[in-house]
């Protein structure tokens, strides 16, 4: 071989060398990626304006909707058991409630000492953290660093609880976490990768906005949903459960209808309203002063009980929109200091609430009940060395997912015992392999118990949904395609028995599949 030849050999096997190498040192610091996961509280699809909804395009989200807009929304996603707590052990076990054994929110507590998230990926080299709710009746563990609410934690000047102590910190709750997040990321330790879930109380009930956002919805009016007045014909634990707007909430703690002490204002004030309890007197005169000639004018219009019903749906939508403001304003702040930091471009984020929440569908607030609004749950992801902007995923995805996705994604081995799947794939691809799921169990326990929700189990095909209320032994079959608001229950109606058959035997499937007792 000529001298010639013998360095181009050289050179050429340099080159591909580096090559290796450098895909090689690519693919490992792919293995090691910040993770982000923003958990809200009880925040709807509905009201985040990448899902499209009416009611976000009057009240938009901008700063979540860039997750979206620089990754994956997340078209079908749900959770496992609509309730905080019980969402949150699924989210950090990848197991659904009756294996991680937190299956309702009046729970002793969460067991702490079982494999968690977390756990995983501090034995791994990353450096942990929670911030904001807890909510799981426990000290964290698995976590370097955790400031967490005291219980549900309050709007203005809240507790949290730190292993060494319970401190109060003054300011809105939302402004504080965030403010405490940024505070942590500027601290850490800069050698390791880090895995932060920034938790906020927002917009849990009873939805008190910041200051600056008191007015900001004042003349806005929402559209009422064509179902507000529903009357649960066909369905009984509908009619049973005690979560509705206009009959259920509390005029002066949920809805604020408490003018004030001063002498030319009506005084109405219902027991109870906590919230005033946490604010400062100046505070208190703030909110008298934004609220006082709306609350005026209710105990002075004349008004039919339907006015009054939809004047309460309003001002529900209006607090509840206004609170989603601080938590849109939060995203934003966290997305902008990562861009700042550079961290941005290896770094997973994640948006995401707890579970769905009503927003007046079917006359109700809160969550709980398989139907679509509770059931599903928001999810928008991004990660720019790997999910490509704009991503839709329209595969069938769940809370339990979350975990092994995340340890998929940082090159984790997953453990066998998660039941959960890794959702990797999905973003991966921008569409859904013929062998993902198709279907997915759901679960809640906590009857009896706060709304009157009963006890139910049921599964999700992509076409129907089969729920049955085993403690009375009511089973509800819906077509989702023709009746996508669930006003129609079709079970033991005319030509739906080969369906609810079918339905029926991967209901028991996946019961065995996820090892579920008999109840």
């Amino acid at each position: 071989m000529s001298k010639k030849r013998k360095i181009q050999s050289i050179l050429f096997l340099w080159s591909a060398w580096s090559m290796f190498a450098y895909s090689h040192v690519q693919e490992g610091t792919q293995q090691r990626p910040n993770i982000i996961f923003i958990m809200s509280d009880d925040h709807a699809e509905q009201a985040i304006s990448a899902y499209g909804h009416p009611v976000s395009q009057i009240a938009p989200t901008p700063q979540i909707d860039r997750i979206a807009e620089n990754g994956a929304i997340f078209l079908n996603n749900y959770c496992g058991n609509s309730i905080c707590g019980p969402s949150r052990a699924a989210v950090l076990t990848g197991k659904h409630s009756h294996k991680n054994g937190f299956m309702r929110n009046g729970n002793k507590g969460f067991d702490g000492s079982q494999q968690t998230l977390s756990k995983i990926l501090q034995k791994n080299g990353y450096e942990t953290a929670v911030i904001g709710k807890w909510h799981l009746i426990s000290k964290p563990t698995g976590f370097d660093h955790w400031e967490i609410l005291n219980d549900q934690g309050d709007y203005y000047n809240p507790y949290f609880i730190t292993e060494q102590d319970t401190v109060r910190h003054m300011g809105y709750v939302t402004d504080l976490i965030t403010n405490m997040t940024k505070a942590w990321l500027d601290g850490r330790d800069n050698n390791k990768p880090f895995f932060l879930m920034m938790h906020h109380k927002a917009a849990h009930r009873n939805w008190v906005p910041a200051e600056r956002h008191y007015k900001l919805y004042e003349s806005t009016s929402f559209p009422v949903p064509e179902n507000y007045f529903d009357n649960y014909e066909g369905r009984y634990a509908a009619s049973k459960q005690e979560m509705n707007i206009y009959k259920d909430m509390y005029e002066g703690h949920d809805l604020k209808m408490v003018a004030g002490v001063d002498s030319d204002s009506l005084l109405y004030d219902p027991w109870p309203h906590a919230f005033l309890e946490t604010m400062t007197p100046s505070e208190q005169n703030t909110f008298f002063a934004a609220y006082r000639d709306r609350n005026n004018d209710f105990y002075t219009t004349a008004r039919t009980e339907r006015e009054r019903a939809i004047w309460k749906y309003q001002r529900y939508m209006q607090d509840y929109m206004a609170t989603v403001k601080s938590l849109d304003e939060s995203v934003g702040e966290i997305l902008d200091y990562l861009k700042a930091t550079g961290l941005d471009k290896n770094t997973i984020v994640i948006y995401t609430s707890d579970q769905g929440f009503y927003l007046g569908e079917h006359g109700w607030f809160d969550k709980r009940f398989m139907y679509e609004e509770s059931f599903g749950m928001p999810l928008l992801m991004s990660y720019p060395q790997y999910i490509k902007p704009g991503t839709k995923v329209e595969g069938l995805t769940q809370n339990i997912d979350f975990a092994p996705t995340l340890l998929d994604m940082c090159h984790i081995e997953i453990p066998d015992d998660m039941q959960g799947v890794s959702f990797k794939k999905l973003v991966e691809n921008n569409k859904t392999p013929r062998d993902w799921r198709k279907s997915l169990y759901y679960h809640y326990y906590e009857f009896p118990g706060f709304h009157s929700v009963r006890a139910h189990y049921g599964v999700k095909m992509k076409r129907y949904k089969l729920m049955h209320f085993y403690k009375e032994d009511i089973w509800e079959l819906y077509d989702l395609k023709n009746d996508p608001t669930e006003m129609n229950n079709i079970y033991g109606k005319m030509g739906a028995k080969k369906v609810t058959k079918k339905l029926k035997n991967e209901l028991r499937h996946l019961r065995e599949q996820y090892e579920v007792d008999e109840d």
